[in-house]
């Protein structure tokens, strides 16, 4: 087996043929994250014209994470057990042309079909993605690689909100559906044009990968499973609620409310980005994966406490200033997460692995606003929810810390197929 820490000596820069299948994964993301988006920018909109309930408009936006988060599972075995290149493929295709056809849609329960094909098509997306970087990039490298993914994930939002927001304004809602699920097509010849061959060669690995009973015996499993969930419930808090928090007890307009979410999506973005570098670094000049990626999450969850901060000062300014330092916390974990993930599985098992985890961690998009929406109604303040928040981070910050031990491969059934 391979040792990921004798990295000595060994060049940090990612090789210029993968940089073009990097470049696609990045792009793919921020369009998953733009069209998963899309609608909560056309919810005004399309609330008037199609004369939709509340009760209606909320299972429409929560439609998605219903095939997201459970068959991401399903797509997991797919990655592991099929060519990554036509699973990843076949799933852009679908939530391409489910956006569009968005755009022709008269009747909720139409629609409310769409958004399960939404995101059941991007469900592939992220066990895609890993098992491409555990295959193809070494352990110094998957730092930048996953943080330009993660990143993705955060200037997608912010650039669908402003700009989005102004199409339909200037256009209606429907022409950008269209406009945005046919135009995301261009993205598939390049796909098959760039794709390595290495990361989808070895046939007999995609088939011979641990089960997911296997990967679910494993104590470091469940320590990324939990620990990633803690870091999703901040996130989604923030998505979900902070807009409302911001203009009914900050009393910002809904303009500036908007820019300080895009400021604060690309306060995340750029940190992701520049602590991957940097862990990426230290590893190749001789670090351990364990010391610099485990302070990474722990550092950075920890750090993200101070979100409670945000509602505890009495000066909107200062207010501010905290939570962009929370954001810029979050950025730090969201940096290795993955990275763990990937070395810790390798490259046979990462696509289950990644299922498994992203299931679990995105079941926080349906607790955080739950649950947040509850302790407002009971103590009709937001403090005690920021509290919740702070505490559910600080629990993956220990989870990290105590729970997932070394960051190195494991030594599955058979020896072959932890690396390659």
């Amino acid at each position: 087996m391979r040792n990921t820490n004798q990295t000595n000596s060994v060049p940090a820069l990612i090789p210029r043929t993968l940089w073009g299948v990097l470049i696609l994964l990045v792009v793919s993301v921020a369009i998953n994250y733009i069209d998963r988006g899309s609608l909560s920018t056309a919810t005004p909109l399309l609330k008037a014209e199609m004369d939709i309930s509340p009760v209606q408009l909320g299972i429409l936006l929560s439609a998605f994470f219903w095939t997201y988060s459970f068959l991401q599972i399903f797509s997991g075995w797919l990655a592991d057990r099929y060519a990554v290149k036509w699973v990843m493929a076949i799933g852009f295709f679908i939530w391409s042309v489910s956006t569009a056809a968005t755009g022709f849609i008269y009747a909720f329960a139409p629609l409310l079909i769409l958004r399960l094909f939404l995101g059941a098509g991007e469900s592939v997306a992220f066990p895609c993605c890993s098992k491409i970087i555990a295959g193809s990039f070494a352990e110094h490298q998957r730092g930048r690689a996953n943080s330009l993914i993660d990143a993705a994930g955060k200037f997608g939002p912010a650039l669908g909100i402003l700009v989005g927001g102004i199409l339909m304004e200037r256009f209606g809602w429907r022409p950008v559906f269209v406009v945005l699920g046919l135009g995301s097509l261009v993205w598939l010849p390049a796909w098959f044009r760039w794709l390595p061959v290495e990361t989808h060669k070895d046939q007999k690995a995609l088939f011979e990968s641990p089960g997911f009973l296997e990967i679910l015996k494993k104590q470091k499993a469940w320590a990324t499973f939990l620990g990633h969930f803690c870091g999703n419930y901040l996130w989604y808090f923030l998505l979900t609620w902070l807009p409302f928090y911001l203009v009914k007890e900050r009393e910002f307009s809904m303009g500036k409310m908007a820019v300080l979410g895009a400021v604060a999506y690309c306060i995340t973005a750029i940190a992701t980005i520049f602590t991957g570098w940097l862990a990426d670094r230290a590893i190749a000049a001789g670090s351990t994966p364990t010391r610099i990626r485990k302070t990474c999450v722990v550092s950075g969850l920890s750090l993200s406490t101070v979100v409670v901060m945000v509602v505890i000062v009495k000066g909107p300014l200062a207010s501010m200033v905290f939570l962009m330092f929370a954001c810029l916390a979050y950025g730090v974990f969201a940096s290795s997460h993955w990275s763990i993930s990937q070395t810790i599985s390798g490259p046979a098992a990462a696509g289950k692995w990644t299922g498994l985890q992203n299931c679990i961690a995105n079941m926080a998009g349906v607790a955080a606003p739950a649950i947040t929406g509850l302790v407002v109604e009971k103590t009709g303040q937001f403090f005690w929810a920021f509290v919740v928040s702070a505490g559910v981070v600080l629990l993956g910050a220990s989870i990290y810390a105590f729970f997932l031990g070394q960051v190195e491969p494991i030594e599955w059934a058979d020896k072959n197929l932890g690396q390659r």
